[in-house]
This record gives structure tokens, C-alpha cells and sequence, in this order.
């Protein structure tokens, strides 16, 4: 007879079992950006998308790219505690 396990701790298992936290993590990425760096930057950003721990943010300012540039280790710190764990290691505008 199998145990049964709350459907959380289910979905957790599966997530791990393929491997797919680090997309989900993407996911909320893209969906909270705005929540997580203020809505001046959020405005300003054409495309966000993370590849190999390397955030990348195309905006669409110069002013908010080099406003930007200034905090990007403040922005890595955030990103990270969002998520509880090292998540991203450096920014790069575009």
C-alpha cells in the first residue's frame, strides 16, 4: 500500500525529478520583474530572459540602462534573496 503525500510535496518531487526549477524560477523572474526592481525599470524593459545564471535586460532608455548599470549588484542581491538562493550571478543591459 502506497503512502499518500500532500500534493504540494508531489509537485515539489516532480519539479526536481525534471528538473525544471530553474525554468519556473525564470518564469516568476519575468512575471514579478516589475514587483522586484520598481515600475520606472519595468517600464522601460523591452525583453528580459536568463540564460546560463546571466540575466539579460534590453531596455528601451539610456538613461535607464546607465541608471541601471549603477545598481546591477543591487539588482543581482534582490533577485537572489527573491529567490531564496543564488539564482543569478550578473546582469547585462542591452
Amino acid at each position: 500500500m502506497q503512502q499518500e503525500k500532500p500534493l504540494k510535496e508531489v509537485i515539489r518531487q516532480l519539479i526536481e525529478y525534471y528538473r525544471l526549477d530553474r525554468k519556473l524560477n525564470e518564469a516568476t523572474l519575468i512575471e514579478k520583474w516589475e514587483e522586484i526592481v520598481g515600475k520606472m525599470i519595468a517600464i522601460h524593459t523591452i525583453k528580459l530572459y536568463v540564460d546560463k545564471r546571466v540575466l539579460y535586460v534590453e531596455l528601451d532608455s539610456s538613461i535607464v540602462r546607465n541608471e541601471l548599470n549603477l545598481i546591477k549588484s543591487e539588482i543581482v542581491k534582490r533577485l537572489n534573496s527573491y529567490f531564496n538562493k543564488p539564482f543569478i550571478d550578473k546582469i547585462i543591459l542591452k
